[in-house]
């Protein structure tokens, strides 16, 4: 059978999933032909969509209502030609890793000792609300059948019954922003409830997944121990990436706080040059679209698809 890739998108309201499902594979694909100068690549791959569990109306593209407050105003768009760039590591980068290295692990020892909470979630209430619901233990909404349950166990569901049901199939699971934690918390309890099951590739996109506080959520699940790692049933690679000046990926660097699994898959971090340009001319360096087509992105995609 064919490989198949599923892909899980972040925070906030969307398109529609046909919609949001479609401009993914359009971003994969345009990567695979500008980059790896693959012919009309075809390829199964499947939305874990979410964001008509929380939100009521999706986002829409009707030019005719640019000031309703649910215009689409980040839609999809081709990249201009010879933006699809490589990035290229300086002296720079080796020289600000080390200590972002140490403060990341002091910020996280800080938060377990004195519980900063306080401090995260009111940030979190504001911009990142859909996460902080996640995280709320009493935060329920319905699931897809009308039934109430916490919000973080519907979210969930929804990944964990696509592998479940994909289980004879090679599969590569793209978690993008909030997205990540998703699919990194489903596999990982997947690996506890279902040991048997095989997921190839986790690929992780502008992850939070290096920000203290969900980090140390994740910590304090696993009853303060740090050995955070690879979920057990990743069997090939976890590759990370990001743009550094992705302020939701602000870690760029995952290796340092995720250790291998058991098989020996431990977290590969690739930093890239994110190119979305939003419709006003203003450069979205977390923008998912911009993600999926950079030129490193789609070799790793090329060599999982076998194309």
């Amino acid at each position: 059978m064919k490989p198949l890739i599923f892909g899980i998108h972040g925070l906030a309201n969307k398109p529609s999933k046909e919609t949001l499902e479609a401009w993914w594979k359009m971003s994969i694909i345009e990567g695979l032909v500008k980059n790896c100068q693959v012919s009309a690549p075809t390829f199964d791959y499947q939305m874990i969509y979410w964001a008509d569990l929380l939100y009521k109306y999706r986002l829409h593209d009707d030019e005719n209502f640019p000031f309703d407050s649910l215009y689409n105003k980040e839609p999809y768009i081709e990249a201009k030609t010879g933006s699809l760039k490589e990035y290229k590591e300086s002296w720079r980068d080796e020289l600000q890793r080390k200590p972002l290295e140490i403060i990341g692990k002091s910020l996280d020892s800080f938060r377990l000792r004195f519980e900063i909470d306080v401090l995260s979630n009111p940030l979190l209430s504001n911009l990142m609300r859909d996460l902080h619901f996640y995280y709320e233990s009493d935060r329920k909404i319905k699931n897809r059948q009308n039934q109430p349950q916490l919000m973080r166990t519907v979210v969930l569901n929804e990944l964990k019954q696509a592998v479940r049901e994909a289980k004879d199939r090679k599969i590569a699971v793209i978690g993008h922003s909030m997205g990540s934690i998703i699919a990194y918390d489903a596999l990982r309890d997947l690996g506890q409830s279902d040991p048997d099951l095989k997921v190839a590739h986790l690929i992780t996109i502008g992850a939070p997944l290096g920000l203290p506080y969900v980090k140390g959520k994740i910590i304090k699940e696993r009853g303060y121990d740090p050995r955070v790692r690879t979920p057990s049933i990743v069997t090939e690679s976890w590759v990370n990436y990001a743009d550094k000046r992705d302020v939701i990926a602000l870690d760029v660097h995952l290796a340092d706080d995720y250790e291998a699994n058991d098989l020996g898959v431990q977290v590969v971090d690739d930093v890239i040059a994110n190119d979305y340009i939003l419709p006003n001319g203003w450069p979205s360096y977390h923008k998912s679209y911009g993600y999926l087509r950079t030129p490193e992105f789609s070799k790793y995609i090329k060599s999982f698809l076998g194309l």
